[in-house]
Parts: structure tokens; C-alpha cells; sequence
């Protein structure tokens, strides 16, 4: 017996392990370049981080100087606007006013003010050094405040607003307006001091305002030519973005890659941009990469290539295996594997092989979706209470119509038969299959089903609804099949079945013994559904239902009232319903007349049973 079994096994030739040991030490030869690459990667992670933190806390803190230098600004212009307006201390009170604040304020070109109902003049409060030392002709700010009398009257009606005022005064100054209580004012000023901060280096910033024109740059020439931003990407992206400051990697029109920070200001809506060229940041380690990848490409080449082909004799088998496996989880036992090695992994294919083969066999002769089930382990031992719906069909007239097939093919007969019911059969289970029913047994030319047992909705209603949508489909599927079949054809006659169904809780396990057992389900409710089916003759109709199933379904189907019937062990009268037909399906019968017509079954003359007939298992009575 020894003998035999080795001679069933294949000889192991190349063995995993020294396939594995020429794959390691590949590896180590090449861990030295993965090291080096990681190593540049966690370097160029840090200069990433720094860049960004470094841009992010630049950009705030230019957002907070700018804030701070237009709130100056505001509160200022704002107080000596109030305290001329308010004081009656006459001309020389205001001009001496007026000079004492461009004192303190020589970064201030001009204030002007207008107050309600008088829109068409306005107050000019000049500051006449900062004219004659930026070389600038005073009399442009009357020009000025012209031009811009639309943002005057704009302020006056509650706006903030900043506006370059570069183009109008040949010099980098900015003007901004603003409500006060009686009006509106604007001021024209100097951002010298901040200039410095938006200052040259690594980190560009510059400030737009909410219509996305520049207002200070640290190139003037940018200011000077009144730059619009509203089209670029980035300044897009932060209109669009509900955040007040945030920093992200952007690429611009010319293809060039940025860190770009922004704060949103609480003036006007402004906006401070901070940005760094992604390239500048890593430029260092970027040429220390590149020497480290031309090493280690030319190592990993041929390292590739060798682990290439050990690693396909390995992974291609072990990934058939693997689909197999699965296949075999989900109940698909009809596999074909052929080996492709002398190695362990050969072995272990014709192995799988010869085992699927037997697994094919089996699963012809259980349920197999109860048997994966089990192998799930998701089919416990021992039996559970289910509300379940019970499902029998039968083949009417069966014993005659394989008397005929007997009495014309002889010896013959057998094969025909059994021919006959697979293919029957076979369309059947597919109905049964599809709506999530589970086949229990064959008995004879008997079917009995069952739904909301190993597989289940979660609802009874639904479940019930599955097994009459089954019972429907294999009505629409004999009517197929019979199609050209004739009562005089003795080797393929025409089917037609009876099919009861009820609803109930039953006991669902696994029965038998520790040799063989089966998933089945037992209790009163499947006694009933036997017993309904085996009525559908005697009321000339194919598919019959309990009252427990009509209960749970008649809005979804089309079901005709059958005479009761008390069934032995029942006190009382059993309800029954055929069925005529889906609710919502324009096709097909609408009634009973049809239903039978469609069927050729000849309406029932006569529903009395013979109550003399020894032990009745069921009286038909009367409506």
C-alpha cells in the first residue's frame, strides 16, 4: 500500500526552500539601495514639513502686521474725522488738526470724508510733506477722489473697501475706504513699513484685495501695472474655500509648482498670500536622489529580472490554488488544475486537484449550498425554530405518463425517465435557486423547498414573496419547456405540476446520523403545505396557497379564494388561495378562467370529496 501511495505522488525536484534562499539573497543585495532611498524620503519628508511650517508661519505673520497696520490706519483716519466733525471750533481748530495727525502719521497721503445728503462734496485733509517728499503732485488727489467717487459713496452706504491707488499716483500707495457714522471716507497711504515684510527671499507674499487686483507686492512694477490675480487657480481655489487661513500645493498656469498659504483678513476682503516654489525647496536633496537612484536602478534591474523568474514559478501556481480555494468556498467544485513544477507547489496542485474532482462528485449527491454552508460553519448543529415558507410540487399524472414511457421504449424506459426528470428538474432548482430558496429533498418526482431557513431576508414577508416569485418562474419556465411537446410524444410529454406553499414556524436542523445527515425542517406547517399541494388538482389550479402565506402577500399578487378545507388534525376550515398572477405584471392571466386556460386544466366539476373514503386526510366544504 506504501508503494502505491508513493507512486501517486510526484517527486520534488526544486524544493520552495532553495528558491526562497536564492530570493533572500537578492534581497540583501539590494536592501543596501532601499535603505539609501528610504533614508532620502525621510529627509525630503522633513524639508517638506519645514517649508511648509516655515511659509505657513510667514504668511501669518505678514497677515497679522497688515491687520494690524490697516486697523491703525482705519481707528486713526476714523478719530480725526470724528473730532473735525464734531468740534465747532472753526477752520484753524480743524487744519491745526489735520497737521498734528499727519505728524504722527506721515505714512498718510490724504483723508477725505463725505457725510450724508451732501455725496457730491467732500472734505480734503492733505498731507502736504508726504507729497513734496515722495515728488508727487498734490493736486492728483482731487483727481483721485473723482475717479473713485463711486467707492466713496459705496463706503458711505456701509463697505469697506481697498483700492490701488499706484496707477493714479505714480508711487506704492494704496487707499482704502470706509464708513463712518455720518458718511463716508476714504484715506490714501504709504505701506512702506510693510513692504518690508512682503520683502524679497525664498518666500513671496503679496496682498490682493476682494476684487483680486494686487495692492502690495514686493516688486512695484507688479503694483504699479494694477496685476490681477481673480484668474489664477489659487486665488479661485481660496474664494472658494470657507476657510479664513489654510496652506496647500498648488501648481499655476505655467506649470510650476507652489506651497501657497493665505489668510483671509477681517478688512475689506483682503486676502495676504504667502508662496514657495516647491523645486527651490528640495533642489539640495533632489541632486543627492538622483545619484542615489541611478545605483540603485542599475542593482534593482537585475535583481527585477531574477526574482522575476523565480517568483513566477511560485506565485502563478500558488495564485491557481488560491482561486480554486475560493471557488471551493463559495461551492464550485468543477475545477481543472495541471501542475506546472516538480516542487512542493506541484505537488500540492495535483493533490488539490484529484481532491476537487471528489468534492465534484459529492456535492452531485447533497445540497451543496447547505454543505458549504456547514463548512462555513455558519449551519450550527442541532435544530432552530424558523418562521419559514414551505414550498411541494408534484408532477401531475406521473405514474401514467412513465407507464407510456415504459410500455414504448422497453428496457430503454429507465434512462428516459430519469432523462426527462433531470431536465425538469434542472430548470426547477434554477427557479428555486435564484429567489434564495433552499432545495430540500427529491421525493419521486416530488419537490419540496423551503425559504427563510439557511437563507433568509430577514423578513417572513419577504421570504414568502421569494417563494411564490420561484412558483411563478417555474410556471413561466414549463410553459418554455412544453413548447412542441405533445401527449403523443412518449419520449418527451408535456409537464404540468401542482404546487402548494404555507407559511409557519417549523423546526429547521440537520437530521440524520453521524454516517449521513441531511438540513430538512419538520412541524405542522409542512405537513399543511404537503397536503395543500396535493389539492390543486382536485381545484384546477397549479399553484395553491395557505391562509398564513396570503396573509403575508396578497398586495403583491393577484389570488383567488378556493373553497376551504379541513384537514385532518385541524379543527377548523383552512383558508386557500390560488394564484393567478404578480399584482403589478401586465402580462400574463388576470383571472382564474384565464389562468386555467392558459394552463389547459378543465375547471373542476365537482370540489365534493368522498367522505367514505378510509382516512380522509382533508374535506372540502362548500363557500
Amino acid at each position: 500500500m506504501a508503494q502505491n501511495k508513493d507512486s501517486g505522488l510526484m517527486k520534488v525536484r526544486f524544493s520552495i526552500g532553495a528558491k526562497l534562499i536564492v530570493i533572500i539573497t537578492f534581497i540583501v543585495l539590494i536592501s543596501l539601495g532601499t535603505i539609501i532611498t528610504l533614508a532620502s524620503w525621510l529627509i525630503r519628508e522633513d524639508l517638506r514639513l519645514m517649508a511648509e511650517d516655515s511659509n505657513f508661519e510667514t504668511n501669518r505673520r505678514v497677515a497679522i502686521a497688515t491687520e494690524s497696520a490697516l486697523e491703525y490706519i482705519h481707528s486713526n483716519s476714523l478719530i480725526l474725522i470724528r473730532t473735525i466733525t464734531k468740534s465747532n471750533a472753526g477752520i484753524n481748530f480743524e487744519a491745526e488738526s489735520a497737521e498734528f495727525f499727519f505728524e504722527r502719521n506721515p505714512g498718510i497721503a490724504c483723508v477725505f470724508f463725505i457725510t450724508h445728503g451732501q455725496e457730491r462734496q467732500a472734505e480734503i485733509l492733505t498731507n502736504s510733506d508726504f507729497f513734496s517728499s515722495h515728488n508727487i503732485d498734490a493736486g492728483l488727489t482731487n483727481e483721485f477722489r473723482n475717479l473713485h467717487n463711486v467707492s466713496l459713496l459705496r463706503s458711505s452706504a456701509g463697505e469697506t473697501l481697498l483700492v490701488n491707488a499706484a496707477q493714479n499716483f505714480g508711487a506704492p500707495v494704496l487707499a482704502m475706504f470706509f464708513p463712518w457714522e455720518n458718511g463716508g471716507a476714504g484715506v490714501v497711504f504709504s505701506p512702506t513699513d510693510l513692504n518690508d515684510s512682503y520683502g524679497y527671499g525664498v518666500n513671496q507674499s503679496y496682498l490682493i484685495n476682494d476684487l483680486g487686483i494686487v495692492l502690495i507686492h514686493a516688486d512695484f512694477d507688479v503694483v504699479r501695472s494694477g496685476a490681477d490675480m481673480s484668474d489664477k487657480r489659487f486665488t479661485r481655489h481660496i474664494w472658494g474655500s470657507a476657510e479664513r487661513n489654510a496652506q496647500i500645493l498648488y501648481t499655476d498656469e505655467d506649470g510650476v509648482t507652489f506651497f501657497g498659504a493665505f489668510t483671509k483678513l477681517n478688512t475689506a476682503g483682503a486676502i495676504v498670500i504667502t508662496s514657495v516654489e516647491y523645486d527651490k525647496v528640495f533642489e539640495n536633496i533632489d541632486a543627492t536622489t538622483r545619484r542615489n537612484i541611478y545605483l540603485a536602478i542599475t542593482v534593482l534591474s537585475i535583481s527585477i529580472i531574477l526574482i522575476w523568474f523565480f517568483a513566477k514559478s511560485i506565485s502563478i501556481p500558488l495564485k491557481s490554488l488560491a482561486i480554486a480555494a475560493r471557488d471551493i468556498e463559495d461551492g464550485i467544485f468543477k475545477i481543472t488544475l495541471e501542475p506546472k513544477s516538480h516542487d512542493e507547489i506541484g505537488v500540492l496542485t495535483s493533490s488539490f486537484h484529484r481532491m476537487c474532482k471528489a468534492l465534484n462528485i459529492f456535492g452531485r449527491f447533497t445540497n451543496r449550498d447547505i454543505a458549504v454552508r456547514a463548512m462555513r460553519g455558519e449551519i450550527k448543529p442541532g435544530g432552530f425554530l424558523k418562521k419559514a415558507t414551505i414550498f411541494f410540487s408534484d408532477i401531475r399524472d406521473f405514474t401514467s405518463i412513465s407507464e407510456k414511457i415504459t410500455d414504448s421504449f422497453g428496457d430503454d424506459a429507465s434512462d428516459k425517465i430519469v432523462s426527462w426528470l433531470n431536465n425538469y428538474f434542472t430548470q426547477m432548482i434554477d427557479c428555486v435557486e435564484k429567489t434564495n430558496g433552499v432545495v430540500d429533498k427529491f421525493i419521486g418526482d416530488a419537490l419540496m423547498a423551503h425559504w427563510g431557513t439557511a437563507y433568509t431576508t430577514g423578513k417572513t414577508r419577504k421570504d414568502a414573496y421569494n417563494c411564490i416569485k420561484a412558483a411563478l418562474y417555474m410556471r413561466s419556465a414549463l410553459s418554455r419547456m412544453n413548447k412542441g411537446r405533445t401527449k403523443d410524444n412518449p419520449e418527451n410529454p408535456p409537464i404540468r405540476i401542482g404546487i402548494g406553499i404555507n407559511t409557519g414556524t417549523v423546526t429547521a436542523g440537520q437530521l440524520g446520523s453521524d454516517m449521513r445527515m441531511e438540513y430538512t425542517v419538520i412541524g405542522d406547517p409542512v405537513n399543511l403545505a404537503s397536503r395543500i399541494e396535493s389539492l390543486t388538482k382536485e381545484f384546477g389550479v397549479d399553484i395553491l396557497i395557505g391562509e398564513n402565506t396570503w396573509k403575508l402577500v396578497n398586495k403583491k399578487f393577484i389570488t383567488v379564494e378556493m373553497p376551504s378545507v379541513t384537514v385532518k388534525g385541524k379543527e377548523r376550515p383552512v383558508r386557500l388561495f390560488a394564484v393567478i398572477n404578480f399584482a403589478k405584471n401586465h402580462k400574463g392571466p388576470k383571472s382564474i378562467t384565464r389562468l386555467r386556460r392558459f394552463l389547459r386544466i378543465e375547471p373542476p366539476a365537482n370540489l365534493k370529496l368522498d367522505r367514505n373514503s378510509p382516512e380522509p386526510k382533508y374535506i372540502i366544504s362548500g363557500r
